[in-house]
């Protein structure tokens, strides 16, 4: 069916242009670009895999000067790179692990992402680190911080870093201190506490902001088109069989081959299924940590700081989110659905029962609005339990023409993509004599990072040009950066669209037109659970929003009354499985209800 008025790439139905669009038109555009490509003009890399490394791998490529496609089975950043803590840090519990190069990595990661590259999406977020012991805990814990803020520091210092940690250090509290910071916290139990500082970052709109900045430099970017088989000569891999899960099922066009010099397989989770598919030995084993959060409303724990506590397992966190909290997260192994990963009644009690044990006051269960589950992709040995596995990643060839990256964390991102890319670099060198040129992403900033903080310099006058509260304006803001301009363009061409959302009052009518014309929504669940967090975020998760939401999405994709009713009753079916699956004890119980309700495509 024919979709509304997309006359190009970056053009939406409204006549807004963007570099990096990933508009329906760019998609179709992107997979036939990529499909049945001759020998001698393949793609330098494809890269299988539309998470957080996939995408930061497409971008080292393509701003290395090579040709570069990216696929990905589902939706962008719709498995762990969603789901996670949304935290961008070095990670104080590995220095305890004397993990002091990841740390120093990360750190140096998360100035860079503070300071260069997306300071429109991270921002910075204190936490206090409660002192349950009187004498020793306190210089403990305070030389393990100072480490963190030294090593901070000098990765900001050194070549690749920003100049600056963007964050202050930390600071020691006593129990009144703490009570001036959280009036909710039982000080009682507590002989003080350190308070310090880390990022946070909306990990599916980084992931998104990382495909549309490999997408504006060239690169082919097309979700929803799964990798089947291998295309082989001899022993070496020379691209993928592929479908474009979005054609018809009778559509000649449904299965593809795409060739390439080298793929790289960034499938997180499912490495293990690549590397069987490959028919490439078990290099890499990877094991599925499942990890769950809850979302309450922020004004059920009165707070100015977020916090981290020690569990018998790992560490919780509970953290500032706008209007809300989010607390997580678990650490348990998972070995069952891996693209729907189910929280069950124990998982969501384990977190009430710590963070309740620090508050005055108790959460309930009806205090929850959200609740999502992740699985983190970790290296292991087999009798690792999964909390004390650590998050180094690993590059391997398995076979030639096959990279294949595994591990890691979402704040090293860029660091798992560009050593990802040298190792193609090696395989191109040596069988194309390509040469390629040392990685630059350090000083690529992400789409919406230009004029952001020129644009919040100006946000009274955009809202008196708009029309739009200021508030709106810094929403914004805080979602798009740079790329505001997009959609005032958007509200002016279209006014209707500078209403509220039915349902999720705190997002407007033309955030859902742009996830279609310009940020790759394809489906309800896409908008509603990714480029928003409106199925997170409202008691209801997205149920009332999602009629006016779908109507929004029909405009631009063309949908009919049929197909419009199919992706609500999709999108209600899996929240109701959702909510089932939490009501259960176990995960195998919980996996059983959740998957009752399937991908739509």
């Amino acid at each position: 069916m024919a979709e509304r008025g997309v006359s190009s790439p970056g053009v939406s139905s409204s006549g807004v242009s963007s570099p990096g669009a990933l508009s329906p038109r760019a998609r179709e555009e992107a997979i036939g670009a990529m499909r049945g490509l001759p020998a001698g003009s393949e793609l330098d890399v494809l890269v299988v895999g539309g998470g957080i490394v996939g995408a930061g791998t497409a971008l080292d490529a393509v701003t290395r000067g090579l040709s570069t496609g990216l696929v990905e089975q589902r939706d962008l950043a719709s498995g762990t790179s969603s789901r996670s803590s949304k935290l961008v840090h070095g990670g104080l519990r590995y220095l305890e692990m004397f993990d002091f190069a990841l740390v120093h990595e990360a750190l140096r990661e998360r100035g860079l992402l503070l300071t260069r590259l997306a300071p429109h999406l991270v921002r910075p977020v204190p936490f206090l680190y409660p002192l349950t012991h009187v004498g020793w805990e306190r210089p403990y814990v305070g030389a393990g911080v100072t480490i963190y803020d030294a090593m901070a520091m000098l990765g900001a210092r050194s070549p690749q870093g920003g100049g600056q940690t963007g964050l202050p250090h930390h600071r020691h509290l006593t129990r009144r201190g703490v009570r001036r910071i959280a009036p909710d916290f039982d000080t009682s139990k507590i002989a003080g506490a350190i308070q310090y500082w880390d990022c946070q970052v909306d990990d599916a709109r980084l992931v998104l902001d990382i495909a549309r900045t490999a997408a504006a430099h060239g690169a082919h970017v097309a979700p929803r088109v799964q990798v089947t088989g291998f295309l082989r000569e001899g022993e070496r891999v020379v691209g993928v069989r592929a479908r474009d899960l979005e054609a018809p099922p009778t559509s000649p066009e449904r299965d593809l081959e795409i060739r390439a010099r080298v793929v790289v397989n960034a499938a997180g989770v499912w490495t293990d299924e690549i590397q069987e598919m490959a028919g490439g030995r078990g290099v890499l084993n990877v094991q599925a940590s499942k990890g769950i959060h809850l979302v309450v409303p922020r004004d059920r724990i009165r707070s100015e700081s977020g916090f981290i506590l020690r569990t018998e397992k790992s560490v919780l966190f509970v953290i500032p989110w706008g209007r809300h909290w989010i607390i997580g997260t678990t650490d348990t192994p998972w070995d069952l659905d891996k693209a729907h990963p189910a929280a069950s009644r124990t998982d969501i009690d384990y977190l009430l029962d710590h963070v309740n044990a620090l508050l005055r006051e108790p959460l309930r269960h009806e205090d929850v609005e959200g609740v999502y589950a992740g699985l983190r992709p970790l290296l292991s040995g087999e009798s690792e339990p999964t909390s004390r596995i650590s998050r180094e990643h690993t590059v391997v060839t398995p076979v030639p023409g096959l990279v294949m990256i595994a591990g890691g964390k979402l704040t090293t991102y860029r660091v798992m993509a560009y050593d990802a890319v040298d190792a193609a670099a090696h395989s191109l060198s040596a069988t194309s004599g390509v040469t390629v040129r040392p990685s630059i992403t350090d000083r690529v900033p992400l789409i919406g990072a230009a004029d952001w903080e020129t644009r919040q310099n100006q946000r009274v006058l955009l809202s008196r040009r708009s029309g739009l509260h200021v508030a709106r304006i810094d929403h914004l803001l805080g979602r798009y950066g740079g790329l505001v301009d997009d959609l005032l363009a958007l509200v002016e061409a279209r006014p209707e669209l500078g209403k509220p959302l039915v349902g999720a009052e705190d997002h407007l009518a033309a955030e859902v037109v742009y996830a279609v014309s310009h940020e790759g929504a394809r489906h309800l669940d896409d908008v509603l659970t990714r480029r928003t967090r409106i199925s997170i975020e409202t008691f209801d998760r997205g149920v009332s929003a999602a009629p006016g939401a779908a109507a929004l999405m029909a405009g631009e994709l063309g949908w009919d009354a049929d197909r419009t009713a199919d992706e609500v009753d999709h999108y209600l079916r899996r929240v109701e499985a959702e909510r089932q699956s939490q009501l259960m004890v176990t995960d195998q119980e919980a996996d059983e209800a959740r998957v009752v309700a399937r991908d739509i495509v």
